[in-house]
């Protein structure tokens, strides 16, 4: 993996964000800002300052929604099948991410990858922790990722920033009052999507929690797509699609990492995924051998259940 610990120029992921940078590629519009002129087309239509479109550009990349191809003078970018079936405009199925699964799948696109490693990669990829003090992590990011990655990661005050934006992304933020925590209310946070998710809660005084638990409110359909993108991932040499339980609870980029599971919230899902599938996907707990075998017609159309989860079947 390579370090990515920059890009957002500090700014949290907002709603509306990838649904503007969706559309305004779709519109023929560009994201880079080494173009002065393309520059000031996209602060025009997209309404902010030349360091938003450099962060809204960030995340549409770092959540897929962007294809990337690079060559020797510069980088385009163009919409991706799956930011197309969410965020456009006219077909999307959820441009406004109305629905609590769309931000559920929102999180484990941005989780789920094995190129970059980022602050938020390293939490629900790579550390263990369900309590932390946020100087603690920074501290264990910095000197975890040195073992992870291939390049420089810069110095321990580029991951404080790292962390920062990534908190401020999936946490709603509190104070101390004389009587109690009150819940601040401000733009930057309420306007962050993944904060809805409360995967990591702030507790007040540089810390939190983020504890591993069983997720009934995670769709199921929204958990099999991520099944099938990791198995799909794990398999794609040996051609096989059995994957061993402790791989889906503990590997990076597996469900159970990035949805924070517990062992029983695992477990508890892929009995839901079963009984969804109609034994489409199956697996055993037996004599200390635990596998989930899933047939091929569900590894081929990761996108068709989504379909199903979003009310259309064709």
């Amino acid at each position: 993996m390579k370090a990515k610990f920059t890009g957002h120029d500090t700014f949290s992921l907002r709603y509306g964000w990838l649904y503007k940078a969706v559309n305004h590629l779709n519109n023929g519009g560009k994201l880079q800002t080494s173009n002065d002129d393309k520059t000031r087309e996209a602060i025009v239509e997209l309404g902010v300052g030349k360091n938003m479109v450099n962060a809204i550009r960030y995340w549409a990349e770092a959540t897929s929604l962007l294809d990337v191809t690079k060559n020797k003078s510069n980088i385009d970018y163009a919409t991706s099948d799956i930011g197309k079936y969410i965020f456009n405009v006219n077909t999307g199925k959820d441009p406004y991410l109305e629905d609590i699964g769309s931000i559920w799948l929102i999180h484990f696109l941005l989780n789920f990858n094995f190129e970059h490693l980022t602050a938020y990669r390293y939490l629900f990829n790579y550390s263990l922790v369900q309590h932390f003090e946020k100087s603690k992590l920074i501290s264990d990011c910095y000197s975890e990722s040195k073992k992870i990655v291939v390049n420089d990661i810069g110095n321990e005050n580029t991951i404080k920033k790292d962390i920062d934006c990534f908190l401020n992304t999936y946490t709603k933020k509190y104070k101390n009052t004389a009587a109690k925590m009150k819940q601040v209310i401000n733009e930057e946070h309420f306007n962050s999507p993944l904060a809805e998710l409360n995967l990591i809660q702030d507790i007040g005084g540089g810390f939190y929690i983020s504890d591993l638990k069983e997720r009934p409110e995670l769709p199921i359909e929204i958990f099999i797509f991520a099944l099938i993108e990791f198995i799909n991932e794990e398999t794609k040499e040996s051609k096989i699609n059995t994957v061993d339980f402790d791989s889906l609870l503990m590997k990076p980029c597996s469900p159970g990492r990035i949805f924070r599971l517990s062992e029983s919230g695992l477990g508890q899902k892929l009995d839901e995924a079963q009984e969804y599938s109609e034994n489409s996907i199956s697996w055993i707990d037996s004599l200390g051998l635990r596998q989930v075998q899933v047939e091929q017609s569900y590894l081929d159309l990761p996108l068709s259940l989504l379909n199903s989860f979003y009310g259309d079947d064709e």
